[in-house]
């Protein structure tokens, strides 16, 4: 495991470039309604999530996430929407939950975004100081009144040991675990592990990096309704991509 250097809000290491949000949909199939859109970091000329990244360390990492929270926040207030925001967040940039989100509460008061209308996203990629700092960090933020999932499940080894000690609103499958699943039986048999785990513990189950229509038939049909990937629309810039339905018929 990593250890994490902590930088106290007070004197993080301020953010020396700038960065825009880019949207992607996330479809309720049975409904064809869009339910929510995840806001996804960009460069201000449209440069990849990885281009941003790589500029992150941890002196700034602080300041990134911050950054990140409030600008998907006034960027998505901007653009009217009554659907929920997905925001992606960096546990390791965390040092005490309630005064990292006190930036945040007051981005969504602002911008007139409620609460109940953000989510937060943890990837299983992710490697923080320990289980229990994480469970710690989600349970503060469902007392604040935020929706929270678990995204990339089935990429990393973390992902069932949080589940023990927390229960979040949403899995995000993996799109490694998505990617040809019409073909692959066994990739059909984790999944529908997964999916009869999530009934039982009262937790969506939300597939992404659905590209095929083949791949979109296979999973509605095993009774997943949430999905998001190219398929229904590729992320835009500053913008919310529209769904043509029609492709899905």
């Amino acid at each position: 495991m990593l250890e994490m250097n902590i930088h106290p809000c007070n004197c993080a290491t301020p953010l020396e470039f700038d960065i825009k949000m880019a949207f992607q949909p996330i479809v309720d199939v049975k409904s064809r309604q869009v339910v929510a859109y995840e806001a996804l970091v960009r460069g201000v000329n449209g440069e990849s999530a990885f281009h941003v990244l790589s500029k992150v360390n941890d002196e700034n990492k602080y300041s990134f996430d911050q950054t990140c929270r409030v600008r998907a926040i006034e960027t998505f207030a901007s653009l009217n929407s009554k659907c929920t925001l997905n925001i992606n967040f960096m546990p390791q940039a965390i040092y005490e939950p309630k005064a990292c989100l006190a930036k945040t509460l007051r981005a969504a008061k602002r911008c007139g975004l409620p609460i109940a209308n953000i989510h937060f996203e943890i990837t299983e990629h992710e490697q923080v100081v320990s289980h229990d700092f994480l469970v710690e960090i989600l349970t503060a933020y469902k007392k604040q009144g935020f929706k929270t999932a678990i995204d990339d499940f089935g990429a990393g080894f973390s992902g069932l040991n949080l589940l023990s000690g927390f229960q979040p609103d949403y899995i995000k499958l993996d799109m490694l675990l998505t990617r040809n699943i019409d073909k692959n039986p066994a990739k059909q048999a984790i999944i529908h592990g997964i999916l009869i785990m999530c009934e039982r513990l009262n937790i969506q189950l939300l597939a992404e990096g659905i590209e095929t229509h083949e791949e979109y038939l296979y999973l509605k049909n095993i009774g997943i309704v949430l999905m998001q990937g190219y398929l229904f629309a590729k992320p835009a810039l500053e913008e919310l991509p529209e769904i043509k339905w029609s492709l899905l018929d």
